[in-house]
């Protein structure tokens, strides 16, 4: 930005350089979301996803003795066609203002000079060994048979390759050049899927963004293939019309929020998936008379079980998301994933790069959960070229006057969802400042399993007792998702990361 670039080239040029210094979840091999909102008033999203290799099928995890192999979430069938690269330099195509090479040099130096290995990074290392060492990532992340140790320097020759190729290129050279050799000659040496015709056939798409109102402010939200935007406003919409808020952290105000969301998160589970596939009811979900409806089911006092609410059929922390806003006004939320830290494990020799292990966001098997305890419906089942439905929440609010206010979303799988509506929330209902907002307890609820997940030490026991009354089942649990924000403050702007994450940052000039 001080070279004259707008926020759209400070997200591209973030992201690429996350690809090398968070290779846990920052990515070449992954997808994502980015919603965009320019200082002119002009609002876009941008979709991604990866999408299903063409030699994807309908039942390809389940096994002879009908269960689930496992092979969704780790080993060369597990990964989806990336989209990472084609979606960053889309979004700087049509709202960049500096070269692409410009944008992408600090991530280039990074590869190629290295940088210096902190204990997050060797504690993620450490913790997904089995992940990665059966692949050739080993080679780059445990050169000794060990994570590289914490003060060395580590240093990306094959990404700084990558990288340079395209900055010189473009996408061009990730989808049908040198990459996608590399991708294609590394899924055949392992059994994979992806293959070249997937890479040259991958496209982003713009979608139109998702628009609604709480409280007389305005969100700017994601579209399907995202699930993201429509839960979010469906949450928000139910609790509007449950009616004024309760006091922050009493249990009449985690009822409604809880039931709220339970309610949100069966129709995610079973109505929403790539619009490409299925008819997804965008217009009934986000609508402000179908939330009076549901608003009206849900009890001053006592919860309704899961199973009663409608055809809900019994997504980890491996994420990134990341808020940039430029002195111009210009506001992007960006969120990013290869589903499980560093994905399937899978690494292209030759590329320096992670394969994602988006496949296991479709919905392998009916009524069986996936890695985040999820139970799906059919309108998320794999199809070639489908795009699975994710639970990134890109969100930008802007306030009763229709200026910038907030630029928020985070990762932890289905929790992200959570996080995100908690956020805006707090701010709107709670008039709390940024620090309070990001700080504040958070609680979770995904309709099945059937309960409230709550973090720890963040109630009084008083209202944990009074939800159980009502007929909650309540669980702790250390931390639920991890956000990055800005938000509009008098005088500027204030950047504020989760302080339930390690290694993430705020910074601006």
């Amino acid at each position: 930005m001080k070279q004259g670039g707008n926020a759209v080239d400070a997200a591209v040029a973030v992201g690429f350089a996350l690809a090398v210094t968070f290779p846990e979840a920052g990515n070449l091999g992954g997808g994502g979301y980015m919603v965009i909102r320019m200082a002119d008033g002009r609002t876009a999203a941008l979709d991604y996803r990866e999408v299903a290799p063409l030699a994807a099928t309908k039942n390809m995890y389940v096994g002879a003795n009908g269960k689930l192999t496992g092979e969704s979430t780790i080993g060369p069938h597990a990964s989806g066609v990336p989209g990472a690269v084609a979606g960053m330099t889309e979004a700087h195509r049509k709202y960049g203002a500096l070269p692409l090479a410009a944008v992408m040099a600090p991530a280039i130096r990074l590869a190629s000079g290295g940088f210096t290995v902190d204990s997050a990074l060797f504690r993620s290392l450490s913790a997904e060994t089995y992940r990665i060492t059966g692949f050739a990532g080993k080679s780059v992340f445990f050169p000794n048979g060990a994570p590289v140790p914490v003060g060395s320097r580590l240093i990306q020759p094959q990404l700084a390759r990558t990288l340079q190729s395209i900055a010189q290129s473009g996408s061009s050279a990730f989808y049908r050049g040198s990459i996608a050799d590399s991708i294609a000659a590394e899924m055949q040496r392992s059994g994979g899927l992806i293959t070249k015709e997937d890479l040259a056939r991958y496209k982003p798409i713009w979608r139109t963004p998702l628009r609604s109102t709480y409280r007389g402010y305005s969100l700017i939200s994601m579209p399907p293939s995202s699930s993201g935007g429509t839960t979010i406003t469906e949450i928000l919409n139910i609790l509007e019309a449950y009616g004024p808020a309760a006091s922050f952290g009493s249990a009449e105000r985690v009822h409604a929020v809880a039931s709220a969301s339970q309610r949100a998160f069966v129709d995610r589970n079973s109505k929403l998936g790539d619009p490409a596939f299925v008819k997804v009811p965008i217009a009934t979900l986000t609508s402000k008379s179908y939330a009076r409806t549901l608003a009206n089911s849900i009890s001053r006092d006592r919860a309704q079980p899961t199973m009663q609410l409608g055809s809900a059929r019994a997504e980890g922390n491996e994420t990134t998301h990341y808020s940039v806003v430029d002195r111009f006004g210009n506001a992007v939320a960006t969120t990013t994933t290869l589903n499980d830290l560093y994905g399937s494990g899978v690494f292209v020799s030759g590329a320096g790069f992670f394969l994602n292990d988006e496949m296991d966001d479709f919905t392998s098997q009916p009524g069986t959960p996936n890695m985040f305890g999820l139970i799906q419906g059919e309108a998320n089942s794999i199809a070639p070229g489908k795009r699975m439905l994710s639970a990134m929440s890109p969100t930008i609010v802007l306030d009763p006057k229709g200026k910038l206010l907030l630029v928020t979303g985070a990762r932890g799988g289905p929790r992200i969802i959570s996080a995100t509506s908690q956020i805006i929330l707090n701010v709107i209902d709670h008039r709390m400042s940024l620090a309070d907002a990001m700080s504040a307890p958070r609680i979770h609820h995904q309709a099945l399993p059937d309960s409230i997940r709550m973090e720890a030490g963040g109630f009084e026991p008083g209202v944990i007792t009074r939800l159980r009354e009502m007929g909650h089942h309540v669980y702790e649990l250390s931390g639920i998702a991890n956000a990055a924000s800005i938000m509009r403050v008098k005088g500027g702007y204030e950047g504020m990361d989760d302080p339930r994450l390690r290694g993430g940052g705020a910074a601006g000039f």
